[in-house]
């Protein structure tokens, strides 16, 4: 999310005044009866929406199809529960919901409800008795992975059939879980050591546990499906009338953008918690999609980052402490996820995560306290061809929205160009990989410490009105070469930088094609502070998050839903993912606005005869031609959703994938390392103190392997030969 780094009381006093006399409108001109609760809240959140949403949607037909099918999805996005027959009655309702929301009434939720009542009662019984029997993983069979390409059941025997292909698929992946634990348990080790189970191998046999067989294997496999479905099914149990209203509410708000949200009063609470940081323990942030829980965000400094191989992305399938039982978190909100994989400093957790390749892997964290400097800004120097080129890694754009004296990024990154130009660097690679923004105001005054000053960004708001953000200080702090390195998950407020970097051809812009697209701002609104006095009978009711701005660069162009491109691409492990603003469900579209006056650089880089002197050293270089094959494998592996579900098949393609990591891994150690060194400035600073030392070594600790940032050197050491 990108925060603009101003006070907004003003502001949110003028929103909340327009939503109380919206409400008064919409309750004062009914009977004098109180409205129930969803008609108070769908009528108020309809009104903020069609009030303050940067881009309002007309409640008609194909709103209703919008929120028709969306919700659909939502509903039951594995198509596990509802049938065909159970869709067609709903789909009578798919361009009425318009007129229910207008006149307070809720035929489509009700009915959808009461279905989905009856067939979780249906199916509760059915994987019962489907998992009471052995699977057999030697006949030719296929399950579909890919539930937006399955079709809703047309009878019972199908649904039946679906059900058991699902449970055969799921008691297979971890019937080869165990298999691979177990010949790891096998493999030779040195002298004195044990085959005891550990955390990266929790399934080993010890001396008194002899290996188990195929059928001990699936019979243990079925036994933890059925245990994962038992308490799947008592939260499904434990839905209630305020839970399906939420959901709805939510459906409506996310067809006016991706980023616009209801929250219930509890999904609130949980919310402000996570921005403070609950998910402290592994020091990773969460989000749900499809029935999955997936890693949002790895925190800078945290127990994840230090660890190194929970990766953005990655979807959580099961969770262990220690050596015990994994709990499989399939289809579990993220509230309840989160109470195991919180824990105290120093306990393990072990994570079995969905790769976005389709292949699994259990990873084991020591959770610890996030090291809190790791999250600021920090700089390296690099030493190639007897030059000195700066790298500096910027993780977040934070700042003190409180003034409360804590640290900007823009001042950080100030102080850190001054340290490098202390050291006499010759060029400077600055890290935006992973950076999903943060506040708008440090990166328009980051932008204009490479550049005199000028516009930066454009911001626009639903009545048109565009403001020009301008960094009015004429110095520069930098002013040597300079690239920007991107991948699909550089966001929000690293989009601005990077866009303001190109469109002045200040320096060049490097990674992966595209930056992930988002160009929105949201606000968040208390809904119950817009309720007049009548109707404090229904509090609470909630909040609600929605976008208000968008915002463009000083050329005229959003970053909104195709980001910014890349002038220099290099294959990226991430370039075969779906990822982005325009995969997401009703994005708010590119468009243009007027440019602002702007003076590009005097200097500007050769960027065609960069791009392809780049172009030659990445199509000769080992490491580069093991990633392609391996991106192209994944890309291949995502795009056949029909798995096998014979056990051999299944395994062969899961080796297959494990011999090109393999070989990708191998590259990676024959690449030639970076020569990384620490400030001049900190070593002294630190005096010989080993933590300050070691903290300045962890900072660098794999970057000196980096394919992309070698190729960002070269790029440097080409641009100096101009």
């Amino acid at each position: 999310m990108l925060f603009p780094r101003l006070k907004v009381g003003l502001y949110a006093f003028l929103v909340t005044a327009v939503f109380v006399l919206a409400s008064y409108r919409l309750f004062r001109r009914a009977d004098s009866a109180v409205p129930s609760k969803d008609q108070v809240l769908i009528g108020l959140m309809l009104s903020g929406l069609s009030s303050q949403h940067y881009q309002p949607e007309r409640i008609d037909d194909a709103f209703s199809k919008r929120v028709f099918d969306l919700y659909l999805k939502n509903l039951d996005y594995r198509k596990q529960f509802l049938l065909a027959s159970d869709v067609e009655q709903l789909r009578r309702y798919q361009t009425q919901i318009d007129d229910q929301v207008k006149r307070g009434t809720r035929e489509f939720l009700d009915l959808s409800s009461k279905l989905m009542t009856d067939r979780t009662k249906e199916m509760q019984g059915l994987y019962r008795e489907i998992l009471a029997k052995p699977f057999d993983f030697t006949t030719e069979e296929t399950f579909q992975t890919d539930f937006e390409k399955a079709a809703f059941p047309a009878d019972k025997a199908a649904q039946r059939e679906q059900w058991r292909k699902l449970l055969k698929y799921e008691t297979l992946r971890r019937v080869s879980e165990m298999m691979d634990a177990q010949a790891k348990a096998n493999e030779p080790k040195p002298t004195g050591a044990t085959a005891a189970p550990s955390a990266a191998n929790p399934a080993a046999p010890t001396a008194a546990e002899p290996a188990r067989t195929p059928a001990q294997m699936e019979a243990e496999a079925r036994k933890r499906v059925l245990k994962y479905y038992d308490a799947q099914f008592q939260d499904l149990n434990e839905v209630d009338a305020n839970d399906r209203l939420s959901t709805y509410a939510n459906t409506i708000a996310n067809t006016y953008d991706p980023h616009t949200e209801y929250f219930a009063p509890k999904a609130k609470e949980d919310f402000d918690y996570e921005m403070t940081g609950r998910f402290e323990g592994i020091g990773a942030t969460l989000r749900e999609k499809e029935g999955l829980i997936y890693v949002d965000e790895i925190m800078p400094g945290s127990a994840s980052a230090r660890q190194g191989e929970l990766k953005k992305g990655d979807a959580l399938l099961r969770v262990a402490q220690g050596a015990a039982e994994p709990v499989s978190i399939e289809g579990w909100r993220t509230a309840k996820a989160v109470t195991l994989i919180r824990g105290k400093k120093g306990s393990e957790v072990r994570l079995t995560v969905k790769k976005p390749d389709g292949s699994t892997k259990i990873i084991s964290i020591i959770r610890d306290v996030v090291v809190v400097d790791e999250k600021y800004a920090q700089s390296s120097v690099i030493t190639d061809k007897g030059q000195k080129i700066g790298y500096l890694r910027l993780p977040g754009f934070y700042a003190d929205f409180t003034d409360n004296g804590g640290r900007n990024s823009s001042d950080d990154v100030k102080k850190e160009l001054a340290k490098l130009n202390a050291e006499g660097v010759k060029g400077l690679v600055m890290d935006l990989r992973f950076n999903g923004g943060g506040s708008l105001t440090d990166a328009v005054s980051m932008a204009g410490l490479f550049m005199e000053a000028g516009p930066m960004v454009q911001v626009r708001d639903s009545q048109g009105r565009t403001q020009v953000l301008t960094d009015n200080d004429p110095r520069v702090q930098y002013s040597g070469p300079l690239v920007i390195l991107v991948n699909k998950y550089s966001a929000s407020a690293s989009e601005i930088l990077a866009a303001a970097v190109q469109d002045y051809k200040r320096g060049i812009v490097m990674g992966s094609t595209s930056t992930y697209g988002k160009g929105t701002v949201q606000r968040i609104f208390d809904l119950d502070e817009a309720l007049p006095a009548e109707l404090n009978s229904v509090k609470p009711i909630g909040s609600l998050k929605l976008t208000t701005q968008k915002f463009y660069r000083v050329n005229g162009g959003s970053t909104q839903f195709k980001g910014v491109v890349s002038d220099i691409v290099v294959p990226d492990l991430y370039s075969y993912l779906d990822e982005g603003e325009k995969e997401m469900d009703y994005p708010l579209k590119w468009d243009e606005i007027q440019p602002a006056r702007y003076r590009p650089w005097d200097s500007p880089p050769a960027i065609e005869k960069l791009r392809a002197n780049s172009k030659v050293r990445v199509a000769a270089n080992p490491s580069f031609k093991v990633m392609d094959e391996m991106v192209k494998s994944m890309r291949k592996r995502k795009d056949e959703t029909t798995v096998s579900l014979k056990l051999a098949a299944y395994r062969a393609e899961e080796q297959q994938s494990k011999a090109i990591s393999d070989r990708y891994e191998a590259a990676q150690k024959t690449t030639t390392s970076l020569a990384f060194s620490p400030l001049s400035t900190e070593v002294r600073a630190a005096a010989g103190d080993t933590v300050k030392l070691n903290r300045a070594a962890r900072f660098t600790k794999g970057l000196n392997k980096d394919i992309t940032i070698s190729e960002a050197v070269a790029v440097i050491q080409d641009e100096l030969k101009q």
